[in-house]
């Protein structure tokens, strides 16, 4: 029985996503625009799982679990008209169409205002579900929509679902270009600490790395919003292959992360595909075509110019690595001699205090996508070095927030009215966040996690009496830690 997955688009970043997102589940699972099926190539056979993203009306056409959410409505309704393809019932614009206005505490609140619409949505689709697995939400950390109602959104859904899997593809914003969203950093920071307490995997994709590879490996001069969001969405097909083309191994959401996630928090993860082409076809024309082999791919997925992120993964170390081999003619004799090789080359540092082991599973090609390449491979990895991501935060933050620059916007919310606490209270967690990224590279890194715990044990023992002496309807930390220990254990 296939374990349904609910995908959330919220903000124009996330629907811009989810757009080519669903878009290429589409094309690798034979989905016209309007639902209907196309007929297998000749010989071919196909032994997908549709339903694990799709639920098929009446009439037997294919419409995506997916719920389009934003506060204004150019994008969602642009989708609506270009595409056939989705449920209208699960479009949501807000009434006056205003936006956010770049300012997260402007999403957050209208969140509030329209949670109960949103929860109804969100509601009938998981009653739409034979066996729900989770959630998948797209979405950016440095606008308005996608960083505040979407901030929301996780915390609701944390609380109305506290045993459903929750992951998150979390697009950064580019740092060293300049950009017209002065309070970014604000808004990047409260979205941080929702994403570390309320989400169980989050994959991150850094601007930066994205306008990289655009330019650097696709030969792409100026890369658009649309070549950046191809990217995403590959990145986003890839990591769903094994879900959607079962084999022996990683067949669910859970199976997939729990050797990814070792610890609760550290569940930031790093992603890399290879070979990639581009959709613009002049482009595609100058790469050429070249000899795919297992060990080739496995060895480009860990180089630094293949990772979605722009961190230094030569620096740190790995908590866990997966490689997806995608091929429909691949030796597993040739998995074993290419790990053989990464191996006797020492060339990938793994925490001193865990397995060393590069995880590998195989996934077959769809039939009706045809491949100019023989293998292709697609990395998602936990990474120390990540935290360098989230230390740039922490110092476009600090340089704003010295200042107290932007924050009358902010203040004229409910939740800054009358203090700016949770500036504080989320530079506390993100810290936290760096700090225990650092002490996985070290040995004595369980000795790290006996002292937070033992730090937090009175404060703990009170929330429990609290607790106890006013029932209440779920705490989102609480609920996340029964998910997160459900993880670990798996």
């Amino acid at each position: 029985m296939p374990r349904e997955i609910i995908t959330l688009q919220v903000g124009q970043c996330g629907n811009q996503i989810g757009g080519e997102f669903w878009k290429q589940l589409c094309l690798e699972h034979g989905i016209q625009d309007d639902g209907s099926l196309v007929d297998l190539p000749n010989n071919a056979t196909s032994d997908d799982r549709k339903d694990v993203f799709f639920y098929q009306s009446d009439d037997d056409k294919y419409i995506p679990r997916a719920l389009l959410i934003d506060l204004e409505p150019r994008i969602v309704h642009r989708l609506a008209f270009a595409h056939k393809l989705y449920n209208t019932e699960n479009m949501f614009v807000a009434s006056d169409g205003g936006g956010a206005g770049n300012n997260w505490a402007s999403g957050f609140r209208q969140g509030q205002e329209y949670q109960e619409q949103v929860l109804d949505m969100i509601d009938r689709e998981s009653d739409n579900s034979d066996s729900l697995e989770g959630f998948v939400l797209t979405h950016s950390i440095a606008g308005g929509t996608g960083s505040g109602m979407g901030s929301f959104l996780l915390e609701a859904i944390n609380d109305h679902y506290p045993r459903k899997i929750i992951t998150t593809y979390s697009v950064f914003p580019s740092w060293e270009d300049q950009s017209d969203v002065v309070v970014q950093p604000y808004n990047s920071l409260l979205t941080l600490k929702r994403l570390t307490l309320n989400a169980d995997a989050v994959v991150v994709l850094d601007n930066t790395a994205l306008n990289r590879i655009a330019t650097e490996r696709l030969r792409i001069e100026n890369p658009s919003v649309d070549h950046l969001n191809s990217l995403v969405a590959t990145i986003m097909a890839a990591s769903t292959t094994t879900l959607r083309y079962p084999g022996y191994t990683n067949n669910d959401m859970i199976g997939l992360l729990a050797s990814l996630i070792p610890t609760p928090r550290c569940h930031f993860l790093i992603a890399g595909y290879t070979p990639l082409t581009s959709p613009d076809a002049t482009a595609e024309a100058t790469q050429g075509i070249r000899k795919t082999t297992v060990l080739d791919v496995m060895r480009r997925l860990t180089n630094n110019k293949s990772v979605m992120v722009s961190a230094d993964t030569a620096a740190g170390c790995y908590i866990s690595l997966l490689n997806i081999i995608q091929g429909n003619d691949i030796d597993p004799r040739d998995i074993h001699k290419a790990l053989q090789r990464i191996r006797e080359r020492n060339a990938l540092s793994f925490i001193p205090w865990g397995p060393a082991s590069v995880q590998v599973a195989l996934a077959k090609r769809s039939p009706f996508v045809q491949s100019r390449h023989k293998v292709s491979g697609f990395m998602l990895a936990n990474h120390t070095n990540i935290a360098e991501l989230f230390d740039r935060v922490l110092n476009q933050y600090d340089r704003i927030r010295s200042r107290n620059a932007f924050l009358d916007n902010y203040r004229r919310e409910p939740m800054f009215a009358d203090s700016l606490d949770e500036f504080d209270t989320s530079r506390e967690v993100v810290q936290n966040l760096v700090d225990e990224y650092r002490a996985c590279e070290r040995a004595d890194y369980v000795d790290f996690g006996c002292t937070t715990t033992a730090g937090n044990a009175s404060s703990s023992t009170m929330a429990s009496q609290s607790s106890a002496a006013a029932p209440s309807k779920g705490s989102t930390t609480g609920a996340n830690s029964t998910k997160s220990q459900r993880v670990t254990r798996t």
